[in-house]
């Protein structure tokens, strides 16, 4: 029999709600490197997140409650594992 090795993994709870396109609601938000109107760059607790879209509004920050709510036309939502994004600046990874 072989024996199978458990990796411990953080108990982390992230969750994305997307309404329409036109609003996205994410949790586990940690701090927001930049914000406008066409692009959001959030640290979460599960790496970078990059929400990308056109007349784009933070209608709710919450960073004690680790909340974030955009509304928008919302085109795109993407990860940059955080790892990656120390070594080779996420933002080069964003432009690929």
């Amino acid at each position: 029999m072989e024996d199978k090795k458990i990796v411990n993994k953080p108990n982390i709870n992230q969750n994305i709600i997307m309404e329409n396109r036109e609003k996205v609601c994410v949790t586990g938000v940690i701090d927001i490197h930049s914000f406008d109107d066409e692009l959001v760059l959030a640290q979460t607790d599960l790496g970078i997140l990059t929400i990308k879209g056109d007349d784009l509004k933070m209608n709710k920050l919450s960073l004690d409650n680790n909340e974030l709510i955009v509304e928008g036309k919302i085109t795109a939502i993407a990860y940059s594992d955080i790892n990656n994004a120390k070594t080779k600046g996420f933002v080069s990874k964003l432009f690929k």
